[in-house]
């Protein structure tokens, strides 16, 4: 059979995919013979493609379960798409427009229709770019958090805890978008860095005695168009400059209303003037200041940003156009003193762009103290493991402070929130219209009510509401709490997600375990970072440094850029990507593919004996002592790391080292115990690499042996740990080093490798050279090696271990360059010797330095000098 002399990606990758599908490798049942191992994926939005920081997350999440499924566990892993209420209303919004339709014309019902097929149109993109890149997940149990099930699930949970008093609806502060008109989370709104303004606005003093003349108080604001709505100005009671004002009150600039100063701590002394308007409708720190004081809250803004009748001055314009005609008219008055630029950060819509606007709004809210205590408890305990744990304190502070959460959202894609109104304008929740009905006669005592004197809250809930729920509802264990996949998969094992969310999801789907089944949704959570360019900018389309990661597959093959993405992405560590790696992910598939192309085109004489002997044991025992490290990172959730174990063993000693020691001479066969060991050593080699590289991996192994239709690597048995030889592999990196020191000195010397040389070794370390003879003639095409008792005249030489090496040079190199290079080095390291004595004889140093400090300057002399000797001897001898 030929083998292609290259590998190439595009004629393999369908092809396995494919054939791991029709077989149903991926697909999972609940099996009481085995060990679970769940993964539910992050839930992209069903508005989104695959970028850079979706091929990091899913790689991880297909190399954990892949490595599970090998592990003989009950590997699942459930895919699925979020709904993503903004995100998905924006773009069926843009979809209309291009239609010519407006979302104001239609009913809800209708845009409701137009969202569905948008959804069923685009909403499949990402998971089917998922399978491109190899993601192994279970595509029978795939999930859209608006499906009918998993909807009544957010539906029925909403009514639970409305009637346990954790949900309830009031006026408070939110993130308020004028241009969509609705509330936003904190993980919707989006910081820029901008240049602002700061306008230092004159308010007068109210004086007892009119007549005097006229005082005022410097005020620093960014948003003057504000100050209609501005209730007090407060000031430090421990700032003297204001001591005299204390008690008495202002006047707001152009409106002439009377405001009382208050004192209060809060206000930093030495920050701007030291005096604050406060404002509780539109500065959430005002807010809970005026709620403090017991002020009024006055609103002056409408629901798309323009000014309502309550500011009195420039009603019905818009925010921005009203900050621009009253600064012009506060200088006109002579009450502003100055504007200042600052760099500041704007809060901006990810939905629309627009600017957040700070604003107190009727919406409904969950209650977060009473679920955070056990959701806290279990991370700090580390029931449920955070990798890396630095993420803890984040995680401490976040739910030590929480606060109520938001759940209301002024759209209509998403699940509707089950309030009915009444006409008295109380309201009942209930899961469905009929039980509210029920319920609204029996609270009322009215039985003449009907379907139509009820009217459901118009609002939908937040989306994330329905992913706290994920881990549970995949499984269905709303509808069904005692379903046999409830009861196996859950808990889940490990989830793959971004720092970013730790709060917004991964915390609240912990609450929603220890409420709904008072258990933890998963034990461990890894936290990627952010993948960012080599400027340390994050990747994003906006800034277009981000590249299509369907590009680089299809330049560089999946496998390639999975390896190429973990070569530098350690958990909780942003990732600076540079395609360079992608490229090194390539360059190691054709390095795996030759290793194998090496292998199956060596005869086999079934008379010879086996001559490697040495080499086999070593690299037996160099794959178990690789394999207890890989196991090792893989255990503390370190899968660069892992990988890069991997990346060692494969490249350096099996590839550079092992075939080599192996290889036949040109054109000669090899002994049948060599080639079957070889090849039993690359399906082990295959199997630790599969879940990082799975396509290359599987195509070779079954070109390796003929396989049985059943004898896939996807479901290979993942080796076990095994005892190793230490002691071997020591002596072995010993004669690799000298090895790598010859081929340096052929380096040096302009030496051709097929320019056979002799080789001396004076050995007074009390290493055992004798086994490794043939293994040193072989890698360094050494043709005599003798054992010496004194140094060689007339020889280069080399220290490796204590023990000193010597190769002729007659015939080998020019003798007037090299004296010459020997000299500038007998001269450098003269000098360093030079430096270190003078730190090892001054006291100071010598008596306040660590031991080991010590230690280790005491060994950089005796090595100096035992050079400063060999160099020396090599100068005397030529």
């Amino acid at each position: 059979m030929s083998i292609s002399t290259k590998y190439n990606p595009k004629e393999i990758e369908q092809k396995w995919y494919d054939s791991w599908m029709q077989r149903g490798f991926f697909r999972s049942t609940p099996n009481p013979k085995k060990e679970p191992y769940t993964i539910v994926i992050p839930p992209p939005n069903v508005t989104g493609v695959l970028h850079m920081g979706h091929m990091l997350n899913n790689t991880i999440q297909d190399v954990l379960i892949r490595r599970a499924r090998m592990q003989g566990k009950e590997a699942c892993w459930v895919p699925g798409t979020d709904h993503a209420s903004i995100a998905t209303e924006a773009k069926v919004v843009a979809m209309l427009k291009e239609r010519g339709i407006n979302k104001s014309d239609l009913t809800r019902e209708e845009f409701l229709k137009y969202a569905w097929e948008w959804k069923e149109k685009y909403g499949g993109i990402i998971l089917e770019q998922l399978k491109k890149l190899g993601a192994s997940c279970d595509w029978d149990r795939t999930r859209f958090t608006m499906e009918e099930d998993m909807s009544a699930a957010v539906i029925e949970v909403f009514v639970d805890l409305y009637r346990k008093g954790q949900i309830y609806r009031g006026v408070r502060m939110v993130n308020w978008d004028p241009q969509g008109r609705t509330a936003l989370s904190d993980e919707e709104v989006i910081p820029k860095d901008t240049m602002a303004k700061m306008y230092h606005l004159q308010y007068e003093v109210v004086l007892e005695d009119a007549s005097g003349e006229k005082t005022y108080i410097t005020v620093a604001t960014s948003r003057p168009e504000t100050i209609m709505a501005d209730v007090a100005v407060a000031v430090n009671p421990n700032d003297e400059r204001y001591t005299h004002l204390h008690g008495k009150s202002v006047r707001i600039p152009l409106l002439g209303k009377e405001v009382p100063i208050i004192l209060d701590e809060y206000v930093a002394i030495d920050f701007g003037t030291g005096a604050l308007k406060v404002t509780p409708a539109h500065d959430l720190n005002d807010y809970e200041l005026g709620q403090k004081h017991k002020l009024q809250v006055i609103d002056i803004l409408n629901d798309d940003g323009t000014l309502n009748e309550m500011a009195q001055l420039y009603v019905g314009q818009d925010r921005f156009a009203a900050r621009r005609n009253i600064v012009k008219d506060l200088q006109e008055a002579g009450l502003l003193a100055k504007i200042e630029e600052y760099k500041s950060v704007l809060q901006t819509s990810e939905r629309t762009g627009a600017v957040i606007e700070p604003r107190l709004s009727m919406q409904w809210w969950c209650k977060m103290d009473k679920m955070a205590k056990p959701a806290l408890e279990a991370v700090m305990e580390d029931n449920i493991k955070l990798h890396p744990p630095k993420f803890k304190n984040m995680y401490r502070s976040w739910m030590e402070n929480v606060h109520d959460w938001c759940i209301s959202r002024q759209l209509w894609w998403g699940q509707r929130i089950p309030a009915f109104y009444l006409p008295d304008g109380s309201h009942v929740v209930a899961t469905t219209a009929e039980k509210a009905l029920e319920l609204a006669r029996k609270e009322s005592g009215n039985e003449q009510l009907q379907l139509s004197d009820l009217r459901q809250d118009e609002d939908v809930l937040d989306t994330w509401f329905s992913s706290w729920l994920w881990p549970i509802s995949v499984f269905d264990g709303f509808k069904d709490p005692d379903n046999k996949d409830i009861l196996y998969y859950y808990p889940t094992n490990d989830l793959v997600t971004a720092p970013e969310i730790l709060f917004f999801w991964v915390a609240r789907m912990i609450m929603a375990g220890f409420e709904f089944r008072n258990e933890l949704p998963f034990r461990n959570v890894y936290l990627t970072g952010i993948v960012r360019d080599t400027q340390g900018r994050k990747m994003s389309k906006q800034l277009g440094n981000s590249p299509d990661p369907l590009d680089l597959i299809e330049q560089y093959g999946a496998d390639g850029v999975r390896a190429g993405m973990l070569f530098s992405s350690p958990a909780g560590n942003d990732l600076l990507f540079d395609e360079k790696l992608i490229e090194q992910g390539r360059n190691f598939s054709n390095k795996i593919w030759n290793a194998f192309r090496l292998i199956k085109g060596w005869e086999v004489d079934e008379s010879l004996l086996c001559p490697n002997e040495t080499a086999i044991k070593w690299f037996e025992s160099r794959f178990n002592e690789a394999f207890v490290q890989i196991e090792d990172h893989f255990s503390k959730f370190r899968i660069s790391d892992a990988l890069l174990s991997v990346y060692k063993l494969v490249w350096d000693d099996f590839c550079s080292n092992y075939l080599e020691m192996i290889k036949p001479a040109y054109q000669q066969p090899i002994d049948r115990q060599t080639i079957d060991t070889t090849v039993s050593f690359l399906e082990k080699v295959l199997k630790v690499l599969h879940p990082f590289m799975p396509f290359l991996t599987e195509e070779i192994w079954h070109d390796l042996k003929q396989r049985k239709e059943k004898e896939y690597l996807i479901v290979a048995s993942w080796p076990k740990v095994e005892q190793f030889d230490k002691g071997l592999i020591e002596k072995m990196d010993r004669v690799l080093n000298v090895v790598g020191a010859v081929r340096n000195v052929r380096n040096s010397k302009n030496i051709a490798n097929n320019k056979a040389l002799d080789l001396a070794i004076k050995a007074t370390s009390g290493a055992d050279y004798e086994q490794f003879l043939g293994i040193i003639r072989k890698l360094a095409n050494i043709e005599e090696v003798s054992f010496v008792e004194d140094s060689l005249d007339g020889a280069i030489s080399f220290v490796e271990g204590g023990d000193e090496f010597f190769i002729p040079m007659e015939g080998n190199i020019d003798v007037a360059a090299e004296r010459e290079r020997l000299q500038k080095e007998l001269e450098y390291t003269k000098g360093f010797l030079v430096s270190v004595d003078k730190k090892l004889s001054n006291e100071r140093f010598v008596s306040g330095a660590p031991e080991a400090v010590i230690t280790n300057e005491r060994k950089k002399k005796a090595d100096a000098e035992a050079k400063i000797h060999a160099i020396e001897q090599s100068l005397a001898a030529l």
